[in-house]
């Protein structure tokens, strides 16, 4: 069973930054598909990227220009660069992962994905 803790959520203006962190209890981000989704107050959730196994990594138009993923394979880290945040950004953002090397071109469904994090909160102020 594997363990996924989120970090690196705050407050921020509109056009600020954030870095999110994802950190698996065990050997995981290499060899395993990992998406990120987010949650807006009273919104249903919402995949916004996903990175298989590889490092091959799918983003969501609604956040398309504004979001990167990347990986450290040595730290087993992944990570969701958030810039130019804007107030509908606010919500709880989570990692989740797969027991599946790829996680499909361009599928950002919750379905499939067995672990998940705590999340953490992002809020983006006008």
């Amino acid at each position: 069973q594997v363990q996924l803790v989120e970090s690196g959520g705050g407050s921020v203006r509109s056009g600020g930054s954030l870095r999110l962190s994802c950190s698996p209890s065990s050997h995981f981000v290499d060899g395993h598909c990992m998406g990120w989704f987010r949650q807006a107050p009273g919104k249903d959730r919402e995949g916004i990227a996903t990175h298989n196994g590889g490092g091959i990594t799918y983003i969501a138009a609604s956040v398309e220009g504004r979001v990167t993923v990347s990986e450290d394979w040595n730290k087993n880290i992944l990570y969701l660069q958030l810039k130019n945040l804007k107030p509908e950004d606010t919500g709880i953002y989570y990692c989740a992962g797969k027991d599946e090397y790829t996680c499909g071109t361009k599928n950002f469904a919750s379905e499939g994905f067995s672990y998940w994090g705590q999340g953490t909160q992002v809020t983006v102020s006008s």
